[in-house]
């Protein structure tokens, strides 16, 4: 056992993991396994989270930017509504005195934060600029915003309006100055043949001016330029985001384009001014002017990134003709997703590190009785069966530990049996050595005098007549003397044995050979023999001489079964699977008995009536078959007949390995 123990151990090549090594190495694996998958799919989630929520903010600064937007739009409406509604500019324009109206127009004009206030008549021809005293009696018909209040006479209207530099400079020579404005080289920029914009952006309304009659008699239109008018722009800033800074920088801007140029904004240049005159970049473009689509998502904001949202501004026309645009600094929610990852993964960091104390512990509380069975079974192996494994974890270890002490103890008791049994079959066995050796010794000495009385016997059997009435007695004599010469001679046969003289033959010459020699005797005359031999049956490494002794002494025996009447079957088969060759014979004689079955190979034993045969044959085949390294078995059910059965190998190491 101790061979088998250290030749198991060798298997291993000299390398021995502990399976305390394994199974923390193994929980490491898990955990760094899990622990990646939680640190890609976190940091993903994250990542999504914050651009989800910036994205959602930017989207909901845009709405309130928006309503600033069209809130300051809503004023100058109400503003040229009400101014519309005025008695003293009805009275002027009814009076045809209209320059009494001017001290009033321009009070509103300065109040309400104007940059165009003027009155045209039922045509459309400019009565009166405020903006420009000295410019009057042009027509405005061609505005929109004019010509619908004209059309329709009863509802003012208000819109964003692109306004020409001819129309600025006769509003205004400062308004025209003021919406001048040169293109600054923008990285990420569309590609434009214009260098400068000199039209500009307008929040404008218009309102008719009616008589008691309702009758249109007038109309009043004004508007606030936005090209670099930053009240909007900052007015969001400060709404929306409070002016709040991150790193010297406003969290949040707001800009107003015109196409795709900034006129009102208060993103900063790197020198700290405002960047008017940059541009968007073209996939902004592209998306909002030219798709008519919001852009939610992060884009370049002249030196910067942002998380940014940009929506078309229409004209009364309901054509784009700007952006309106909100965004935060992209670099704040990078600081703080990074530093939520790297909390994140901290977090993830020590729980992995926890994790492997645990399994550490684990292993140990594993590893430590299983260590106390590698040791003791050692020590069981080494042929120490005393040893006793305490285990108490009340789990399947305790279950083996016990179940390897109650092994323990058994092998103990069985090696004591064993011992016990041991000693007792070499005592036997010397016994027996020493009584065969006797019998060979008596056999042989009683063989001489023994051949002399059958001798003599047989001498005075011949010369008596056949009426003597002693030939009867002497008869006798001569019998009992054969059938002692016949048990001395198998008595010798069966102690001497000899070792088999290998030599490669074919069985099914042997049983021909053997079926030669008796069919022709007249026990063999009423007897059908069956032949069901392998024609291909491989040639086997046996001792012909003592194989043929085996098949005779079966086949004899089946016929004296049978009494000379019945069918004897005689049967060759090929095993590949256990490379061997295996002889069936079976006769239809009366079977032997079941409690029988064991004793047949046993020397001495026979089923014969007293004076036939010596049973000792199939004790001598069976010692024949295993010196070949064979197996001879039998099957027999009473009253059904007998099969023995011959197996024996092809190879030649397989036999010589016996000898």
């Amino acid at each position: 056992m101790k061979d088998f123990f250290q030749a198991n151990i060798s298997r291993t090549n000299g390398i021995f993991f502990p399976l305390a090594t394994k199974l923390i190495f193994a929980f490491i694996l898990i955990i760094v396994f899990i622990s990646a998958i939680f640190m890609v799919v976190g940091v993903r989630i994250i990542s999504d989270r914050f651009v989800s929520e910036a994205q959602e903010k930017v989207r909901n600064d845009l709405n309130a930017a928006r309503e600033i937007y069209l809130g300051k739009l809503t004023q100058i409406y109400d503003v040229v509504r009400f101014t519309g509604d005025r008695f003293f500019l009805r009275d002027a324009l009814l009076s045809g005195n209209i320059e009494q109206a001017i001290g009033e127009l321009v009070r509103i004009k300065e109040e309400e934060g104007l940059d165009v206030l003027t009155v045209t008549d039922k045509y459309g021809y400019v009565l009166l600029r405020i903006g420009n005293l000295a410019v009057s009696g042009d027509n405005q018909g061609h505005d929109r915003l004019v010509r619908t209040v004209l059309l329709y006479e009863d509802e003012p209207v208000a819109s964003t309006v692109i306004v020409s530099r001819e129309d600025l400079q006769i509003e205004s020579p400062q308004l025209a100055k003021q919406a001048y404005i040169e293109f600054i080289d923008t990285p990420l920029a569309r590609d434009r043949e214009e260098t400068e914009e000199t039209a500009g952006m307008m929040l404008k309304a218009a309102a008719p001016i009616v008589n008691n009659q309702h009758d249109l008699i007038g109309v009043v239109y004004g508007g606030v330029l936005l090209n670099r008018n930053f009240e909007i722009v900052d007015k969001v800033k400060e709404t929306v985001y409070h002016n709040v800074e991150y790193e010297g920088q406003d969290i949040g801007t707001a800009t107003i384009f015109q196409d795709d140029v900034r006129i009102s904004t208060n993103v900063t240049n790197e020198d700290g001014s405002r960047a008017i005159g940059t541009r968007v970049t073209e996939e902004v473009y592209n998306k909002v002017v030219n798709q008519g689509e919001p852009w939610i998502d992060r884009a370049y904001v002249v030196n910067n990134w942002y998380i940014t949202a940009y929506e078309p501004i229409y004209d009364a026309y309901n054509r784009i003709v700007g952006i309106l645009y909100v965004g935060i600094l992209e670099q704040k929610y990078l600081d703080i997703r990074s530093q939520t990852i790297l909390t994140f993964l901290a977090i993830t960091l020590a729980g992995a590190l926890f994790a492997v104390l645990v399994a550490y512990f684990i292993a140990q509380r594993i590893s430590g009785p299983i260590n106390r069975l590698v040791s003791a079974s050692k020590e069981v192996a080494q042929g120490n069966l005393d040893v006793n494994v305490s285990v108490a974890t009340n789990d399947e270890l305790q279950y083996l530990a016990d179940s390897f002490n109650a092994m323990a103890l058994s092998l103990k008791m069985r090696d004591e049996q064993l011992r016990e049994f041991t000693t007792q079959k070499i005592m036997e066995s010397e016994r027996l050595a020493l009584i065969g050796q006797l019998s060979a010794n008596v056999a042989h000495e009683l063989n001489n005098p023994l051949t002399g009385i059958v001798t003599y016997s047989h001498l005075i059997l011949e010369r008596l007549a056949l009426e003597d009435p002693n030939r009867n007695f002497i008869s006798k004599i001569v019998i009992q003397a054969n059938r002692c010469k016949d048990i001395i001679r198998g008595l010798l046969d069966f102690s001497r044995q000899r070792q088999p003289d290998m030599t490669v033959c074919d069985i099914n010459s042997v049983l021909q050979g053997c079926l030669s020699l008796v069919e022709a005797q007249a026990l063999f005359l009423n007897i059908e023999v069956r032949k069901d031999w392998d024609p291909n049956l491989p040639p086997a490494v046996v001792d012909p001489s003592q194989i043929e002794r085996v098949f005779m002494n079966i086949i004899i025996n089946a016929a004296e079964a049978m009494e000379g009447s019945g069918t004897l079957t005689l049967t060759t088969r090929f095993d590949p699977v256990e490379q061997e060759i295996v002889v069936d014979i079976s006769d239809t004689g009366p079977g032997i008995a079941e409690e029988n079955i064991e004793k047949v190979f046993d020397p001495f034993f026979t089923t014969k009536e007293i004076g036939h045969g010596t049973g000792l044959g199939l004790a001598i085949s069976y010692g024949i078959v295993t010196k070949h390294n064979g197996i001879i078995t039998l099957s027999s059910e009473e009253g059904e007949g007998v099969t023995f059965s011959i197996h024996l190998p092809l190879s030649v190491a397989m036999v010589k390995e016996t000898m």
